[in-house]
C-alpha cells in the first residue's frame, strides 16, 4: 500500500518558496518537521519540477534563521537574517514553553505566553509584508481558555486573533482549541483546529499490545461536559460506549481565580471491568483528570489510560507520580506540541505523542494550495489502523 505523503496528489504549483520560522522554544518540533519535508521533496517525483515557479523546491532545509534579541531593559525586536520577499511562511510558536529565560535587570526571566506572543508579532513585523503569505502554526492557541466573557472582562483569545490577522496573517493552525468557536472573531480569515485523534490512538495501539477494542471491554470517559464531543467522537469512531463526569462547584467561593471543585458526578454504563480510556484537551494541574481516575478505580475499572493533547503540568509530576503508584492510572499519553520537560520523558508510565509528521504533512499540502481536508478528517485512517490491531491480535 503506498505511504499516504506518496498518495496525496501536489501536482499545483506551489504559493511560494516554503520558508519556516521557528520561534523560541519550538526548535526541536521544527527540526522533525524540516526533516520529513526534506525527504519528501527529494523522494517526490514531479514533472515541473524544473520550471521556475518550482525554484528553491528542493533544499537541504526549509528554516529561516530569525531571532528575537532583547535589550537589558527586557525590551526585545524580531530579526530576519535571510530574505523572504514572495516565500510562503509557517511560522511555528509554542506559547506554553516556560523553559526559555531572558535577563530583564540582570534578573533571569521565564518567558510567559505574553512573552511568546510578543516575540511571533515581532517576527511578523520583521517580515514587512513582503512574504505571500504567512501562517501561524500554534498548537495551544495564545490565551484560549479566556474564550468567552462570563462577567465584566477581558475577551483575549478573540483580541489576539484579530490583532494577527490585522498585521497580515493569512492563516492560523492550531490544535483541539479549548472553544473552536473563537474564530467567529475572525469570520474572513482561515482558521484551523486540528484533532490529534488518530495519533492518540495510534500510540495506545503500540504501546499496549492486549487491548479487547469493544464495548465489553473498553469505554471512553469525559472527564467534564466541557470534554464530550471529543469522546463522543473517539466512543464513535472506535465503537465504544461513553460516560461523563461532571463537576458539583462551590460558587460561594473562588480559589486561585476559579470555584473550587466540590465533587465529580459520573452519567453512563458501569465501568466494572473495563479498560477506559480518559481524553482532555490539557492537563493543567492535574487535579481533575487524577480525581477522575481515583472515582473510576472506586468504580472497578480495570485499566485507566489518561490522554490530553497538551500536558502542561503547572504544579509538577510529583502528583501524578504517587496517583500511578497508587495504581490510579496505567499510561498517560500526550503530544510534543507544547514544551515537554526531561522530568516528563523519563517516566515509564508516558508515552510520548509525536505529532511532527502531521504538521509536515499540513504545511507540504497547503504550500501547494492543495485541500487539507482529507488530513483534518482521519476516520479512515482510525479505522485501518483498528482492524489491522484486531486482526494481529486474533480479535477478528
Amino acid at each position: 500500500m503506498p505511504r499516504r505523503e506518496e498518495k496525496r496528489n501536489l501536482e499545483t504549483i506551489p504559493v511560494g518558496s516554503l520558508g519556516i520560522i521557528p520561534l523560541r522554544g519550538v526548535g526541536p518540533l521544527a527540526e522533525k518537521v524540516d526533516y520529513y519535508l526534506v525527504k519528501w521533496r527529494a523522494e517526490r517525483e514531479n514533472e515541473h519540477k524544473g520550471s521556475l515557479a518550482f525554484t528553491g523546491y528542493e533544499r537541504p532545509s526549509y528554516i529561516l534563521e530569525a531571532e528575537v534579541p532583547r535589550f537589558g531593559t527586557g525590551e526585545a525586536k524580531g530579526v530576519i537574517k535571510t530574505s523572504v520577499r514572495g516565500d510562503d511562511l509557517y511560522l511555528l510558536v509554542d506559547v506554553c514553553n516556560y523553559s526559555q529565560t531572558y535577563s530583564l535587570f540582570g534578573q533571569e526571566n521565564h518567558m510567559s505566553p505574553d512573552d511568546h506572543y510578543q516575540d511571533l508579532k515581532r517576527i511578523i513585523a520583521a517580515v514587512g509584508g513582503k512574504a505571500r503569505r504567512i501562517t501561524v502554526i500554534m498548537p495551544f492557541l495564545y490565551e484560549s481558555r479566556q474564550h468567552r466573557r462570563t462577567a465584566r472582562e477581558s475577551l483575549d483569545c478573540a483580541l489576539a486573533l484579530q490583532e494577527l490577522v490585522n498585521m497580515g496573517v493569512d492563516n492560523i493552525i492550531t490544535f483541539d482549541a479549548h472553544d473552536p468557536r473563537v474564530q467567529n472573531s475572525i469570520p474572513l480569515h482561515g482558521f484551523e483546529t486540528v484533532q490529534p485523534a488518530y495519533q492518540f490512538i495510534k500510540a495506545l495501539l503500540q504501546n499496549v499490545d492486549d487491548l479487547v477494542i469493544d464495548s465489553d471491554h473498553m469505554m471512553i470517559i469525559s472527564p467534564d461536559e466541557g470534554a464530550m464531543g471529543r469522546a463522543v467522537y473517539y466512543s464513535n469512531v472506535l465503537g465504544l460506549d461513553v460516560g461523563m463526569f461532571y463537576k458539583r462547584r462551590d460558587y460561594s467561593k473562588i480559589v486561585n481565580g476559579r470555584n473550587p471543585i466540590v465533587a465529580h458526578e459520573f452519567l453512563g454504563s458501569s465501568v466494572e471491568g473495563k479498560d477506559v480510556f480518559i481524553i482532555d484537551d490539557m492537563i493543567s494541574s492535574g487535579e481533575s483528570m487524577l480525581d477522575v481516575a481515583k472515582e473510576l478505580k472506586a468504580r472497578n475499572a480495570k485499566r485507566i489510560f489518561l490522554a490530553s493533547t497538551f500536558g502542561l503540568f503547572t504544579n509538577g509530576m510529583e502528583k501524578f507520580d504517587r496517583a500511578f503508584e497508587e495504581g490510579l492510572f496505567d499510561k498517560m499519553l500526550t503530544t510534543n506540541l507544547v514544551y515537554q520537560s526531561p522530568e516528563l520523558l523519563k517516566r515509564d508510565y508516558y508515552i510520548n505523542v509525536d505529532m511532527s509528521k502531521y504538521i509536515a504533512l499540513i504545511v507540504d499540502t497547503l504550500n501547494h494550495d492543495a485541500s487539507i481536508s482529507e488530513l483534518l478528517d482521519p476516520v479512515d485512517r482510525i479505522n485501518r489502523r483498528v482492524t489491522n490491531y484486531k486482526k494481529e491480535h486474533g480479535q477478528l
